[in-house]
Parts: C-alpha cells; structure tokens; sequence
C-alpha cells in the first residue's frame, strides 16, 4: 500500500476549542480564494475540484473528541488533496449506489497514518472531500 507523505504538521492542541479555530482559520482561506463553494483542486483527479462543505456538514455529526481528532489532521488531509497523485482505493458506496468512495492513505511527518474520503457522484461527477481521519 503507497501512501503520500505529507509535509505540514498536523494542528497543535489537546482540546477542540484549540484545534478548531486554527482548522476553520485554513478553511477560511480557501473560501476566499473561491466565489461560491470552497473547494481546493487535487492533482490525482486531473486539477478537478473537490468541494469542502461536505467535510464540515459530516464533520458536525460526531461527538466532540471525534472531532478534535479529525480536525487535527485537516492541514495534512488539503495537502494530501491537492498534491498526492497515487492511486486510491475506489469502490461503490454500499449506502448509495450513485456514488463512489476514494479513500487516500497519507503519512504524517511523525509517521502517524491517516487517511481521506472523497465521494464521487457518478451523475454530475462532482467530487467531494467527507472525511479525514487518523488509521486506529
């Protein structure tokens, strides 16, 4: 299994009310840069975009440690987006038929594994960032 090796660290903090300003402060700076929806562009998927809003909306779902574990990751997760050109893991979502799950495997610069989510949706081909999460 290839994995990307990230450059960025992930975000200092031991508690949500650290972590979280500093991961929408990124999230904030590539709003900006786009006019309606955020997204960042990924070199695997020929400079396609990738829209971020899912990640935030899946984001709200879980408990606040799972967030704070998830966030922690979300530099290393845009990196990993934008740079990484080695093959996902692909496959049909179960839940939804009309959609597609890639799942990357990126390594922080402390060797801890992580991994990031983007549904494809078969129809209009939009693609969209769901999940960053460290492996364990």
């Amino acid at each position: 299994m290839k994995a990307y090796q990230a450059k960025n660290q992930k975000l200092p903090g031991t508690s949500y009310r650290e972590i979280e300003p500093r991961a929408r402060h990124l999230y904030n700076i590539e709003r900006k840069r786009t006019k309606r929806n955020a997204y960042i562009r990924s070199a695997f998927f020929k400079n396609d975009k990738i829209f971020l809003t899912r990640f935030w909306n899946h984001l709200s779902q879980k408990r606040q440690r799972d967030r704070k574990r998830r966030l922690k990751y979300f530099p290393c997760g845009l990196e990993l987006v934008r740079h990484s050109r080695i093959e996902p893991v692909s496959k049909e979502n179960p839940n939804k038929r009309s959609e597609i799950l890639h799942r990357f495997v990126g390594i922080t610069p402390d060797k801890e594994i992580f991994f990031v989510q983007i549904i494809e949706d078969k129809k209009s081909g939009n693609k969209y960032l769901i999940s960053i999460f460290p492996a364990g």
